[in-house]
């Protein structure tokens, strides 16, 4: 039956647990992605460093990343177990109480952004050939005028990578606006909701309660929450992304 607006005005004022799972997809879009951006460039940057071996390591940096998100997210379930984990476990020989990471509702989310660090291969891949593509004479020229590394990598590698960021962070907003698949198969939304998200509240009610209708409303609207915050991020480039050739 046709019910024009009401399932949006059960989901905005009747839906307790939507409010709940809209503040947890918010927390990882808050947090989770910059953390994610700043590792992935990080590690770019470490292997920028023409080091012995840099096939190697990239490799390596690379690999979690083509792995199945189910298969790494089973895995993971192992490595933060509170019992016999081995995250625990290197935890307790360095002296460190043993932590809940998803039994704790203060530590699941957190436990899930520490897992995404793994699989960040993907954009560190193409914020390397960012990086690797930076004209060698900006860095001489900075040097001539006495720039320090920090003052090179804020006034020349930043700027030159900037279009590059922005893609991985329009990209890193889709994505994590859309995070389902780890907490569907790692915490089901516990412990006490604290890892349910957007995506995974909306498979809840669509195919588990089988509300269609309101599953079909949840997805209309957050595609306009990921619309809304692509263009705030697209209209804030005009200020920190430079294109080469540009004018300003």
């Amino acid at each position: 039956m046709f019910t024009g607006l009401e399932n949006y005005r059960i989901l905005l004022f009747e839906d307790v647990l939507f409010w709940k799972a809209l503040s947890n997809t918010l927390y990882m879009v808050v947090f989770g992605l910059p953390v994610t951006l700043v590792f992935s460039l990080f590690l770019a940057l470490l292997i920028n460093m023409k080091l012995k071996g840099q096939a190697i390591y990239r490799t390596i940096f690379y690999l979690p990343s083509i792995m199945p998100v189910i298969a790494v997210s089973v895995l993971w379930l192992w490595l933060l177990n509170p019992d016999y984990g081995l995250i625990n476990r290197i935890l307790r020989f360095a002296g460190i109480d043993v932590m809940g990471w998803l039994i704790d509702p203060k530590l699941a989310k957190p436990a899930l952004i520490l897992m995404g660090l793994w699989q960040v291969g993907g954009g560190m891949l193409i914020l390397l050939a960012g990086l690797q593509n930076v004209p060698a004479h900006l860095y001489e020229a900075a040097e001539v005028d006495g720039a320090g590394m920090a003052h090179k990598f804020l006034h020349v590698t930043l700027p030159m990578i900037s279009p590059i960021l922005l893609f991985n962070l329009i990209m890193g907003i889709i994505g994590f606006f859309q995070y389902f698949t780890q907490a569907f198969v790692m915490t089901q939304g516990g412990p006490q909701d604290a890892t349910l998200f957007y995506a995974l509240h909306l498979f809840n009610r669509g195919f588990l309660d089988f509300q269609l209708g309101y599953a079909s409303a949840m997805a209309w609207l957050l595609f306009l929450l990921i619309l809304v915050a692509t263009l705030m991020v697209l209209r804030s480039s005009k200020s920190w992304v430079y294109y080469e050739g540009e004018v300003r």
